[in-house]
């Protein structure tokens, strides 16, 4: 039995934590909802020891456990896989699994274990292949094994579906149910009501820092809904936007290497059209979103932007030329952890000042957190912030001007109500002209968000239909190598 009691954070005078319980039995699949900022994701930090809390207890099986330490929690059973795995890039997928242990390390039992862990659940990973070549579903499938080798009696996933394909999520949902039959206590921190729903058996809403209820599933979407954000929330809807000139040409594409690659691809986005791009994770859509950014080497073929060549171009070209790319990892490519939000958009506003002014910078900041509806200050880090209220940053640091804006899945871990926000944000830039390309894992933002979908299979382009013509199951089903009649 876990037992949360009184648990209190505070972040200056923000109360993230305000005197939450939580009882969970084992072999329970139990799911803690809220909206991005509700401070679920805080909740599961203190659990699992990468923060402390300010008041209250932790109980597993009766014996108090240690807070403030991730190795005690580990110690006392607890692990956390986080919504961006903690695995070292430079190593290999044997060396991440063998972290966390003291003494002589048996490399051989670690490769014969990682093997027979894989194997159990279906899992695919090859024990040489550096961290830094795996999807971010297989890099979650390395943690869920490496965390499992530790002995975890409570195994907490926080937005684990995010960015991983469909058929990963598949694999990942059987590996829970087999882990909760076992057992174990399995607590899914999640946005998407149909996954809840799906795999779990009890959620626990959490609003403001507090919980406002809980239910045993199946239980009504708009029940939860309301508990989340105190209302049912309506979409916005897509603007209708007028289609101008072509803004983005590629013919005879060819770039990355080994499963990133991508051969062959000719496409062209038109100003004020957003193309979706989608695929089984590795198909091709990322190396394609950071060819298009500068930020990969072409091999063959041609990229224009705005009828100018600028295949073999710098990143800084491109940037030039009015292109923008938000990537998926958000504190690892998109912001520096440590810098605040005054810091980030002093940056990103490029100002030709040798030296800062501070009182201007914070002014900006704060006009800019009212705009967006940043939950933080000016002095606020940015790795203090929530998924949706990091993307709002993102948001916020983009120029005015762009002719064609790059996403990797730019709704990642966020809410119905952020990612609603987010989208009314991207959508508006269409009115002045900016073409947007988004790569997504979620076949119903495609379908709802894209006027063109542009199916990848193994680096290729397998077909390119109006969205109107798509449903998510028939999109699913191209995803996966079938050119459906």
């Amino acid at each position: 039995m876990l037992e949360l009691r009184g648990i209190t954070k505070r972040f200056g005078s923000v109360v993230a934590n305000d005197g939450i319980d939580l009882d969970v039995p084992p072999g329970s699949l139990h799911a803690v909802l809220g909206e991005n900022g509700a401070g679920k994701s805080t909740l599961m930090k203190i659990l699992s020891g990468f923060l402390p809390p300010d008041a209250g207890r932790i109980r597993l099986d009766g014996q108090e456990v240690p807070t403030g330490s991730p190795r005690a929690a580990l110690q006392a059973g607890i692990g956390m896989l986080h919504q961006d795995p903690l695995v070292c890039l430079p190593f290999t997928a044997l060396d991440n699994f063998v972290l966390g242990r003291r003494g002589r390390i048996d490399r051989a039992a670690a490769r014969r274990e990682l093997g027979e862990l894989c194997a159990r659940f279906d899992f695919d990973i090859d024990p040489d292949v550096r961290a830094r070549a795996l999807s971010v579903g297989e890099r979650q499938q390395l943690e869920i094994v490496r965390l499992l080798s530790l002995g975890v009696k409570v195994l907490i996933l926080d937005e684990p579906t995010s960015g991983i394909s469909s058929e990963q999520r598949t694999k990942l949902f059987a590996a829970l149910r087999t882990l909760a039959a076992d057992g174990l206590i399995v607590l899914f921190v999640s946005h998407k009501l149909e996954e809840v729903e799906e795999l779990c058996d009890r959620v626990t809403v959490i609003r403001s820092g507090k919980v406002v209820g809980e239910r045993t599933l199946p239980c009504p979407a708009d029940e939860l809904v309301e508990l989340m954000f105190g209302e049912v929330v309506v979409s916005s809807g897509r603007p209708v936007v007028e289609i101008g000139s072509p803004a983005l040409r590629v013919a005879g594409l060819a770039a990355g290497g080994g499963r990133q690659r991508i051969a062959d691809v000719s496409m062209e986005v038109r100003a004020g059209e957003v193309v979706g791009l989608a695929g089984l994770e590795g198909s091709g859509q990322r190396t394609l979103l950071r060819v298009l950014a500068g930020l990969e080497p072409v091999r063959a073929g041609t990229v224009e932007i705005a009828g100018r060549r600028l295949d073999g171009s710098s990143y800084e070209h491109f940037v030039a030329a009015g292109v923008h790319y938000l990537p998926a990892g958000r504190l690892e490519e998109g912001l520096v952890p440590g810098l605040t939000i005054a810091e980030h958009l002093t940056l990103a506003a490029r100002l030709p000042e040798w030296v800062v002014d501070w009182d201007a910078a914070r002014i900006r900041a704060e006009e800019a957190i009212e705009h967006f509806r940043i939950k933080g200050g000016p002095d606020t880090p940015a790795d203090a912030l929530s998924g949706g209220n990091q993307q709002r940053l993102l948001l916020a640091m983009m120029p005015k001007d762009l002719r064609v804006l790059l996403m990797e899945h730019p709704t990642r871990g966020l809410d119905i109500e952020s990612a609603d926000y987010v989208w009314s944000r991207l959508l508006a830039r269409r009115e002045s002209g900016t073409a947007i390309v988004f790569s997504s894992a979620d076949l119903d933002e495609l379908v709802g968000y894209a006027d063109r979908v542009v199916v990848f299979f193994s680096g290729r382009v397998l077909a390119d239909l109006a969205a109107a013509e798509l449903t998510a199951d028939r999109l699913g089903t191209l995803i996966g190598g079938k050119v459906a009649s």
